[in-house]
């Protein structure tokens, strides 16, 4: 049987990635401070806070200011408050919101000044900016990755595909074959919807932010798509953690 191997969250979009050891799910709800905030930029369609989801070309993120991937985060979520780190940068604890104009001006460096400038912080009460608009969870497996990094020639990071649940055990791309099955992972439930179709961000190392590997040539070399990893939406609320068991219903 296959295992939960990594819990992962980004709670800033774009902005920083962390592991976690569980999680409580909610039905109809995303991972729990998974792009809970988004960086807008000045030339976003919204102006400076949206009323609804918006789609990613309105904010900052790594397909188009690559050191961005290096960023990791580790979130307070009692205080709200998140610890950002970048191997070009000094470490700096704040409130997204609240010092807003702190965290711009600390990710500036990181975001190409040929782009529209960063602008202000958004948050949505119970919508996170994920790519879609559905509060999906995203779900990929260790073993394609492997799959990937031998075609790629390279020892790819999970880091580079920003993926929420990362399974163990599975044959490689067996996930694409879930497609409208429901899986229980701990004490939730999750209905597997659509494949990912990845950007290129997935070119860029998470370790020194720069793009090293064709991760999209690779993947459309070797199987004529570049999907990697597939969209869930909760279906049954309940908790998760590292190592539990993932089974097909």
């Amino acid at each position: 049987m296959s295992r939960l191997a990594h819990i992962v969250r980004h709670p800033i979009k774009s902005v920083g990635y962390e592991e976690i050891e569980s999680a409580s799910l909610t039905k109809g709800r995303a991972l729990p401070f998974d792009r809970h905030w988004a960086i807008a930029h000045e030339a976003a369609s919204f102006g400076a806070q949206p009323t609804q989801w918006a789609s990613k070309r309105n904010f900052v993120r790594g397909a188009a200011g690559h050191p961005l991937m290096a960023i990791r985060a580790q979130t307070d979520t009692k205080s709200g408050t998140v610890t950002l780190t970048h191997p070009q940068a000094q470490p700096v604890t704040l409130d997204p919101l609240a010092q807003a104009d702190q965290l711009i001006d600390w990710i500036r460096p990181f975001w190409p000044d040929t782009r529209p400038a960063p602008a202000s912080v958004v948050h949505l009460p119970d919508q996170p900016f994920g790519d879609m608009p559905d509060p999906f969870v995203s779900l990929l497996s260790l073993s394609s990755l492997r799959a990937l990094s031998h075609r790629s020639g390279a020892d790819l990071s999970i880091h580079r595909f920003r993926g929420n649940l990362w399974a163990e055990d599975w044959p490689p791309f067996h996930e694409f074959d879930l497609i409208g099955k429901t899986l229980r992972i701990g004490g939730a439930q999750l209905r597997v919807v659509a494949r990912i179709t990845r950007c290129q961000a997935t070119t860029v190392n998470p370790n020194t932010g720069r793009s090293d590997v064709d991760t999209l040539g690779a993947l459309n070399r070797a199987y004529d798509h570049q999907d990697f990893g597939v969209f869930a939406l909760i279906t049954q609320s309940g908790p998760i953690a590292r190592n539990d068991a993932i089974e097909v219903l």
